[in-house]
């Protein structure tokens, strides 16, 4: 670790001799529109059009408000979005205040069953230009997001918010392929998704406690952004699915060397208590949406490598971890920029089994062996690069790849993966 240390400083200030250290201080209003050309090895390639739009005025390098707007779908997937987002903490004084609003439509949107422990093959049910047909299902959802944090001492706040969601579930449409050999298909058949839990509208009552003591948001130096909160969900339609996720992220941002060098990790936790229907699964809940996507576990916004929504369950854990390393900044057209790289490490897991008994009825196998299964680590390790303007709008290029390829007891091959995924996207991942 010394010598990799003594190398990053001694890199930076050979580098830091054609830098310009000292920033141009923002104020005002800084527009940043952009087409939206992205990549995702899970999804393809993104077309569309965005904009982040800040305003600094006093307070650079944070904003008193922030306005992202997106349009854009992706092929080959044709996952198409519309999303909007606001956050301010002076639109009410005293009070951060975060709003989104997004629709999403996914013709293809990946399933790999209960607790991770379907056994994955690439080369099954194939269909052309797309990864395997298999594992995939048609969804559509609207997600309506109100938080707000308000100080109670210190850098102790509360939390409070309400969500809307509905989501749209239904068999693969596709010219070439026969939806009953879908997993999602078979789940249907067996039971494992009852057809109440195929479709409908939740609303979720947010409540808990968040402690911040990071230096920026963007991209943290130093300090510690702890959550714990819960979301409630009655039953309001009469569909007799009730539950309360509790939901638990501790990120913590430590200083290597000069705010050059930062060695950044993210726990998190999300486990049900109740019966929360099959559409809700996959659902990561955040704060604050860094992607406009927040589904898992897997994918680029949990476990950057692993399959997208490889392990879906009604408890989750897992652990991203790296060391950011900023190279060197400078200016250009009146702006301040940095380019750094960021080596990773990811893993996550089920604690506890869902639907225990009916899988086990479906594999032929003892509920104890799925619980050995689906407690396995899943891990990923990679790298990325990074461009950051003004702090706050980065531009992030990362690849890391699934490091489990193993055989279970039962003599079933298990992976996350057969390659490794590359991601363009904005924004850490936390």
């Amino acid at each position: 670790m010394r010598r990799i240390l003594s190398l990053t400083a001694a890199l930076s200030l050979c580098i830091g001799a054609y830098a310009q250290e000292d920033e141009i201080v923002k104020d005002g209003w800084n527009f940043c529109p952009l087409p939206c050309i992205t990549y995702n090895s899970d999804l393809g390639v993104q077309f569309g059009v965005c904009a982040d739009i800040f305003n600094y005025k006093g307070v650079y390098p944070d904003y008193r408000q922030r306005f992202y707007v997106e349009a854009s779908s992706y092929y080959p997937s044709f996952q198409t979005l519309l999303h909007a987002q606001f956050d301010s903490k002076y639109l009410i004084p005293g009070i951060r205040t975060t709003f989104s609003a997004s629709w999403q439509y996914d013709p293809y949107f990946q399933f790999y069953g209960f607790n991770g422990v379907e056994p994955f093959d690439s080369a099954l049910f194939s269909v052309p230009e797309m990864r395997t047909a298999r594992y995939l299902y048609k969804r559509s959802m609207v997600r309506v997001l109100a938080d707000f944090q308000g100080p109670i001492a210190g850098h102790l706040n509360w939390i409070g918010g309400l969500s809307y969601w509905y989501y749209g579930t239904s068999d693969l449409v596709h010219k070439d392929y026969d939806p009953e050999y879908t997993l999602y298909y078979e789940y249907k058949q067996r039971g494992l998704i009852k057809d109440n839990e195929l479709s409908g509208h939740r609303l979720e009552v947010k409540a808990g406690l968040a402690f911040d003591s990071r230096d920026n948001e963007a991209a943290p130096n130093r300090g510690i952004l702890a959550e714990a909160y819960v979301n409630v969900s009655p039953s309001l339609t009469g569909d007799g699915y009730n539950y309360l996720r509790l939901i638990a992220h501790f990120r913590h941002y430590i200083t290597l060397w000069r705010d050059r060098v930062v060695f950044a990790y993210h726990l998190g936790y999300q486990g049900t208590v109740g019966n929360a229907p099959f559409y809700t699964m996959q659902n990561i809940a955040t704060l604050y949406l860094r992607q406009t996507c927040s589904d898992g576990l897997g994918g680029m916004n949990t476990l950057r490598g692993v399959l997208v929504q490889r392990l879906v369950g009604d408890t989750y854990a897992w652990l991203n971890s790296e060391i950011r390393i900023k190279l060197f900044s400078f200016k250009l057209l009146n702006q301040n920029w940095y380019f750094g790289i960021n080596p990773l490490f990811d893993a996550g897991f089920i604690p506890t089994l869902y639907k225990g008994e009916e899988l086990a009825a479906y594999y032929g196998t003892t509920v104890e062996e799925l619980k050995a299964k689906a407690i396995l680590p899943h891990l990923s390790a990679g790298g990325g690069i990074k461009l950051a303007m003004n702090q706050n709008f980065i531009v992030s290029v990362e690849m890391a790849a699934p490091l489990n390829a193993f055989t279970y007891a039962d003599g079933t091959r298990q992976t996350d993966g057969d390659e490794p995924a590359l991601f363009v996207v904005l924004n850490y991942v936390f």
